[in-house]
């Protein structure tokens, strides 16, 4: 698996290259924003946000707007806001350093297994929107909608049981995995994102105490 590296601290880079490399991927390294927009044939990127010529978040967005490769954040900023404008804008995880190979590698592997098509039912109506798992796509009335990959992951999710309640916990383990190292905080963004890119085609509910349900308009 060829995984792009954007982090222009070079003692971190060299590091997480020889460990990632002991696991079996392929790693680029570069180290600028500029580079990392040039390249291609990646299947994962891992982006640092304090890069010398231009803001990792903008790198984010711009990986996000040309497709759905999954992207994490290595960053030094801890602050809730970065993670949160992180996952907004199209991330699949945030991991603040320091951190430990077998951490990173561990995240790797459950934002990848997310990623893969699922076997079910290619495409399902759901009131005004068609769920199309194996293709990863979602349409509103007709139009796509465009979806990160964990925006994807939480609507189809909730969507096989329309009316149900998930806990936050069920919810974490079926989209983030079980072994999700962050804070339960992602999944409240998420809900915010989805609610506003769905409109009035569905309502995502907060059931207070307990979790969330799609309710189908």
């Amino acid at each position: 698996m060829r995984v792009l590296l954007v982090e222009d601290d070079e003692p971190i880079a060299e590091s997480l290259t020889r460990g990632l490399s002991r696991y079996g991927f392929e790693v680029r390294w570069v180290r600028t924003g500029e580079e990392a927009l040039a390249a291609d044939d990646f299947v994962l990127a891992l982006v640092d946000l304090g890069l010398p010529d231009m803001d990792g978040l903008d790198v984010c967005r711009e990986l996000r707007a040309r497709g759905d490769v999954p992207i994490i954040v290595i960053s030094a900023r801890s602050d809730e806001v970065d993670r949160v404008v992180g996952l907004e804008i199209g991330a699949d995880d945030y991991i603040t350093k320091p951190f430990g190979v077998r951490e990173v590698v561990a995240r790797i592997r459950a934002v990848m297994r997310r990623a893969q098509p699922t076997l079910k039912e290619p495409a399902q109506e759901h009131g005004r929107l068609t769920i199309d798992r194996r293709g990863r796509r979602v349409h509103l009335d007709g139009a796509e909608l465009e979806l990160a990959p964990k925006e994807f992951d939480l609507l189809a999710f909730l969507a096989e049981e329309p009316g149900a309640v998930f806990t936050r916990e069920q919810i974490m383990e079926a989209v983030w995995d079980e072994n999700w190292f962050g804070p339960t905080k992602t999944l409240d963004v998420h809900v915010g994102v989805l609610r506003r890119k769905l409109g009035d085609a569905a309502s995502l509910e907060t059931v207070r105490g307990v979790g969330f349900r799609l309710v189908l308009a």
